[in-house]
């Protein structure tokens, strides 16, 4: 079958059994479950009002349980078993293995290394921008080309940036920014920037802001355009100078949002895999916890030590989500 084909049935399946779905079983409801006619008509429609929303519900929860809930349990089953012994339980041994690899520990420092500094920088640079571009006649571009980034997939962005820090022989012309740059600095020979240990881990990160500081700068914006006028213009005839309205009106009202956009980000930063996967495999010390992941179940075999990496992300991961679904909550009271 033609790919075009393939995906123009695939919508029309998708969506026409969505539509079926729902106008269906909405008729069953109300003409087979409970018919509005007879003595008891008012309870019947009382009762389908009530069944109503759980139809709608239906499909998302299904498809949540199917494609969350249970990976969650059999990653935990699984982490608890060997397949070596014939997937027999162990207990926490798997946990006990992955506990004493140097790699996991360096996976877990570069992770917290990424959470210091990614999120940190994606916002402030976000900030940065919303703040300027919304102060400049050509704004709406600047936005445009800032955003960008996130129309590329990670792997694109890796390949893309790893061309940036490209090396090329003393001999030969270079293609890499970073070592044309350093070359006509005065450099001697140009560098292997991603084998540098602690360095190509901050020039990964660089990656990730760059793509993340459109986010920031698009939520952000639009908290700050939600200002009030009137206390900034309050502050302004008080005698307050820019930088007195940025830090001391605009942030104190916009630090919800920005703790928000930080939470988000540091998700994604957590479950970073594409951008090291593509640009370093994890060698010369920048190995991170899915890419650990990947590399125990996909290239070990080994799904107990793999699937008991999983758990340790979901752990990290789970505090902030739950952190996030709260306030929230508490901003919908």
């Amino acid at each position: 079958m033609h790919p075009a084909f393939a995906g123009l049935l695939t919508i029309v399946i998708g969506v026409g059994g969505c539509i079926a779905y729902y106008y269906f079983s909405n008729q069953f409801l109300d003409r087979v479950l409970f018919p509005p006619k007879g003595p008891n008509a008012g309870r019947n429609i009382n009762r389908a009002n009530m069944i109503r929303p759980w139809l709608f519900l239906a499909p998302a929860l299904i498809a949540l349980g199917l494609y969350l809930a249970y990976p969650v349990v059999e990653t935990l089953r699984l982490s608890l078993t060997d397949r070596s012994q014939g997937g027999a339980f162990v207990g926490l041994d798997n946990y006990r293995q992955m506990a004493s690899e140097p790699k996991f520990w360096e996976a877990l420092t570069n992770n917290f290394l990424w959470l210091l500094i990614v999120p940190a920088f994606s916002t402030m640079f976000g900030l940065l921008a919303a703040q300027l571009t919304d102060r400049i006649g050509w704004g709406a571009i600047a936005k445009s080309l800032i955003f960008m980034p996130m129309a590329i997939s990670f792997v694109g962005a890796a390949v893309i940036w790893k061309l940036v820090y490209d090396t090329r022989p003393i001999d030969q012309e270079q293609i890499g920014v970073m070592n044309a740059i350093y070359l006509s600095l005065g450099g001697e020979a140009p560098k292997t920037w991603l084998t540098i240990p602690f360095w190509n881990s901050i020039l990964l990160m660089v990656v990730l802001i760059w793509i993340q500081t459109g986010f920031a700068m698009v939520i952000l914006s639009a908290a700050l355009r939600g200002i009030p006028e009137e206390t900034v213009e309050a502050a302004i005839v008080d005698g307050a100078n820019p930088f007195q309205v940025f830090f001391q009106i605009k942030m104190p009202q916009i630090a919800s949002t920005i703790v928000v956009v930080w939470t988000t980000i540091t998700i994604v930063v957590l479950k970073v895999f594409d951008i090291v996967f593509a640009m370093t495999n994890g060698q010369w010390e920048t190995q991170v916890l899915a890419n650990y992941m990947y590399d125990k179940l996909f290239r070990a075999n080994d799904w107990g030590v793999g699937s008991a990496s999983a758990m340790v992300i979901m752990l990290l991961v789970s505090p902030i989500l739950v952190w996030n679904v709260y306030n929230a909550r508490k901003e919908m009271r």
